[in-house]
């Protein structure tokens, strides 16, 4: 019984959230059980070009660190957030949403390259939490009347939220210049999707490749498919929020 009420729970996911958060607990539970090492997994481009261990470029963004709080924390808000957007302003546009994690992944490892050349931001090995921020930036720019409620201490809109955890991160010791990396790729990502396009004399720069529609879209809507309200992003003492005036 419980493994058919996971099953189905399981299931009700949508097909890009449920297969990238699958993959990086596969990949934890792997370097867990010590079946691979995160020396494998890391973003390394003179391992990537000269040795064509071409999978570094998407296994760093596969592996969060040891299981743990980090670990919990990134998961909860790739979860939650991925699944916002594919449910939300993704919601039938799946190809478009594969676009944005193709956009997502491949921005963020050209910058990376690029501060390599000169030396700069050296230990960006994994790039999965830049990625997560990036989901959480542009869900909270296109929900910007959500009200947050921050671990009970803090109550401020979806826009700010980006910058809390962001501080929350710098509480935790930890480097925040993955978390800004994430905030720069989901701020160009939104500016050329959601801004330039309704300026005068603006366009969309980003279009989707016909072939992703091919493959991802599907013209049938499941009719009792329950998705995960916009309006509830919570369910924990963080992120939880409502709508203004809601």
């Amino acid at each position: 019984m419980a493994y058919q009420t996971f099953r189905q729970e399981y299931l009700q996911v949508p097909p890009v959230t449920r297969a990238y958060t699958t993959a990086c607990v596969l990949t934890t539970a792997a370097v867990q059980l010590e079946l691979i090492t995160p020396f494998q997994l890391y973003f390394n481009p003179e391992l990537i070009f000269k040795h064509f261990q071409v999978w570094r470029l998407i296994t760093n963004y596969l592996f969060f660190g040891p299981v743990g709080f980090n670990f919990l924390f990134n998961m909860i808000f790739l979860y939650r957030y991925c699944r916002m957007l594919e449910e939300g302003s993704f919601r039938g546009r799946t190809a478009d949403f594969v676009f944005m994690f193709l956009f997502g992944g491949l921005l963020p490892l050209i910058l990376s390259l690029h501060a390599l050349l000169f030396g700069l931001f050296v230990n960006l090995v994994f790039l999965g939490q830049a990625f997560t921020i990036m989901l959480v930036y542009v869900w909270s720019r296109r929900n910007p009347y959500v009200r947050m409620n921050f671990f009970g201490l803090l109550i401020f809109q979806a826009p700010f939220l980006p910058w809390v955890l962001m501080g929350f991160s710098l509480l935790l010791g930890n480097s925040i210049i993955v978390d800004l990396l994430g905030i720069a790729v989901g701020h160009i990502y939104f500016f050329l999707e959601d801004v330039f396009p309704n300026q005068p004399g603006g366009g969309r720069l980003l279009r989707t490749p016909s072939v992703l529609k091919a493959i991802f879209d599907t013209p049938d809507d499941d009719p009792n498919y329950n998705p995960l309200p916009e309006e509830r992003p919570g369910g924990f003492a963080w992120g939880e929020g409502q709508r203004l005036g809601g």
